[in-house]
């Protein structure tokens, strides 16, 4: 079994939206022999991108998961979408994965939401090789990507192949192969056979020079891997291949170094090589420290489990997809064997849960013929049976518990309130938004009963339209939608020091209480309330009173700033002193005191409204550059930089949301199409202070 699971590589594919991801999945399947065709992302034929709504935008929404096999190795691959707005996908699927290939453009290069799944791979510790794609295209630059990749993600490329050329047919010296810098050979790629057919050859004279000297850069990075390597080095003599594919791969489970790679999707050039790659230096489940987690019933215990059948079952939830015929749920399992018409644990909801069926994933769905008795640690799965479990929740065995680390998914920053065209959609429509947030948990749905109507909350303008055409195409809803709007936060602006008081008469009973509470703003305006127990030791408050008290300001910052009730942040209270009466200061009074205080406090601190803030990147020809750049300040953004990257320049500025809706558009308007940006959040910053005003009268 445990040669099996060394053989299993459970890998993603992450990148910048249009980088070539999806594209290098369906080259991927093709070459491998999982399909006969390939899919093309501008044809909406692709295999990962089966929903309507990214066929007819060209990009991936959803995360899909393919297995294929490919010189011995089982590969579960996950595809991942692009778009800073449904980064969420690339979250869950990087939580249960053991490596990465992340591809970039060789003309766009490093972008901005390459940076984001950069750092959620580094936050995950995943393992990661790189594919510089698109060689083919006007303005590819192999090195300049290269050189990119250290001082912009913090990372060392260290290169396994170079490109043969670049560009186009029609340039001097178009793209038309790899050199393998590990066996020194110069590889093409048959155009008739869609790139199946490669032939290896001796690497021309002109251009062995150029070879050699990467390849040495190559065997530097070995060296310092490998001491074999290097004492085989020091007497002159020849490193063998496999003692270098060892180093580097050695050097990529460590996350010393990321191995990298080129060649054209597209075309099937450089995709087979990349393949094998993905089994030489990407870890197996084997390779990979035990998960941890600890013990549902004793929090303080910490328990692991090793990637081995023979361990007790456990696994994580990171996906559902609702289903009429039961949901289906996308398990990783780590340790242990799960079968069909088994019972598990969920210690997250304290609900034993049923396995009725088990299932292998190709794309969205359950592969047709991929129903089985059983499967072990290191694969993934679908599982039907389940109902309590939600995304990042654990499944483990009913006797031998444990509790997994969950995923965590960022806040959303837009909101939107819709309402039923008619009374007898809204039980519809409160069906749907429900199987909406279990599929999805950046998407929130809240309803306001004052208004008849309900407000739903997204990563941006993009998930929201997708919503939106979900709602009224696929489940056939009349529905009203209404502007957009962000979500603002609140904090405070200076400390305050105030006694919160209850000095009422309930029957006849006095009631009194007196509680000190200091106010202040934390370092961090986007941080979670801080609420602190200052009160002294030897102060004449019993234990359940205190406790209320405490309890009720968490309360209270938890229900929101004074302005309007959007969510507090970046606040610290701290309740330092209380005062009693022998008679009257119960549970009840400490709450009315804790109450008051918070209000005074907040007060008295001043309230601060905060607006999210998001990090622009635009790449544009030097002509639009002006242009740009003064439509971006009329929107209240702050320019951090420009550069230069080949042909084009970008500019990066951080920018209000409120002031960003529509903002793709504006610039395709303004460089007549030639322009392109991307946003990603970056923080909360006061808001004008007539933005504040409107929300007070």
């Amino acid at each position: 079994m445990s040669s099996d699971i060394q053989k299993i590589r459970n890998i993603g594919i992450i990148a910048h939206i249009d980088a070539g991801k999806t594209t290098v999945t369906e080259r991927m399947l093709f070459l491998s022999g999982a399909k006969h065709r390939v899919g093309r992302v501008d044809h909406g034929t692709t295999d990962t991108d089966d929903d309507p709504e990214e066929q007819e935008r060209g990009i991936t929404i959803f995360s899909a998961c393919v297995k294929f096999d490919w010189k011995d190795n089982h590969i579960n691959l996950l595809d991942t979408p692009g778009h800073v707005d449904f980064t969420a996908e690339v979250e869950r699927c990087l939580r249960v994965l053991d490596g990465a290939v992340v591809v970039f453009s060789a003309r766009e290069g490093v972008e901005a939401q390459s940076e984001t799944v950069w750092r959620q791979a580094d936050r995950y510790n995943v393992p990661r090789i790189v594919f510089i794609n698109k060689m083919d295209r006007e303005g590819a630059d192999f090195e300049s990507v290269f050189n990119d990749i250290q001082p912009r993600l913090g990372g060392r490329p260290v290169a396994v192949e170079i490109p043969v050329g670049q560009g186009p047919a029609h340039v001097n010296n178009p793209f038309r192969g790899v050199i393998d810098l590990i066996d020194l050979k110069f590889l093409e790629f048959d155009p008739e056979t869609e790139g199946k057919q490669v032939k290896e050859t001796d690497i021309p004279d002109e251009l062995m020079d150029d070879a050699l000297l990467w390849r040495e850069q190559m065997l530097e990075a070995v060296y310092e891997l490998s001491e074999d390597a290097m004492a085989l080095a020091m007497e002159g003599e020849e490193v063998p291949r496999q003692v270098i594919i060892q180093a580097l791969r050695k050097g990529c489970i460590e996350q010393t170094i990321q191995p990298v790679l080129c060649g054209s999707a597209l075309h099937g050039i450089g995709v087979q090589p990349l393949m094998t790659a993905v089994g030489h230096f990407l870890p197996s489940p084997l390779d990979r420290p035990a998960v941890e987690g600890f013990d549902p019933k004793k929090e303080d215990k910490t328990l692991a489990r090793n990637p081995d059948p023979k361990e007790p079952f456990s696994a994580l939830v990171f996906k559902i997809l609702p289903a009429k015929t039961g949901d289906n749920y996308w398990i990783r399992i780590y340790s242990g064997v799960l079968k069909q018409n088994s019972r598990v644990y969920c210690p997250n909801r304290d609900k034993k849960e049923n396995v009725a069926q088990l299932w292998q994933i190709h794309a969205s769905k359950k592969d047709r013929d991929g129903q089985t008795e059983s499967l072990a640690a290191g694969d993934i799965c679908c599982v039907i049976g389940p109902r309590f479990a939600i995304t990042g929740d654990t499944l483990c065995d009913t006797k031998e518990m444990i509790e997994l680390p969950s995923i965590k998914f960022a806040d959303t920053v837009l909101s939107m309130a819709i309402e039923p065209e008619n009374t007898g959609d809204r039980k519809k429509l409160e069906e749907v938004l429900a199987m909406l947030r279990r599929q999805d948990p950046t998407f929130q749905a809240v309803e306001n009963e004052e208004l008849g109507q309900t407000i739903i909350s997204g990563m941006g303008e993009l998930h929201l339209e997708v919503i939106q055409h979900r709602l009224t195409r696929d489940f056939g809803l009349n529905v009203k939608f209404y502007k957009p709007r962000v979500n603002y936060r609140e904090t405070v602006g200076g400390k305050s020091d105030i006694v919160g008081a209850c000095n009422r008469q309930m029957g006849a009973t006095q009631m009194f209480a007196r509680l000190s509470v200091r106010v202040s703003p934390l370092e961090d305006s986007s941080a979670p309330v801080q609420v602190f127990d200052r009160l002294p030791a030897d102060i004449n408050l019993p234990g359940d009173i205190r406790h209320a008290a405490i309890e009720e300001l968490r309360e209270r910052a938890a229900g929101g700033g004074l302005l309007a009730g959007f969510p507090l942040s970046g606040v610290r209270i701290e309740a330092y002193d209380a005062e009693t009466h022998e008679e009257g200061s119960d549970e009840v009074a400490f709450r009315i005191a804790a109450g008051d205080a918070f209000d005074k406090g907040l007060q008295a601190a001043g309230p601060v409204l905060l607006e999210p803030v998001m990090k622009v990147e635009v790449t544009t020809p030097e002509d639009y550059m002006g242009e740009l750049v003064g439509d971006l300040q009329q929107r209240r953004a702050l320019i951090a930089g420009t550069e230069t990257r080949g042909a084009m320049t970008v500019i990066t500025a951080h920018a209000p949301l409120k002031e960003m809706f529509g903002y793709s558009s504006a610039v395709r308007s303004l460089s007549q199409g030639r322009a392109g940006s991307s946003m990603e959040p970056l923080g909360y910053q006061a808001a004008p202070k007539e933005d504040a005003e409107a929300f007070m009268y």
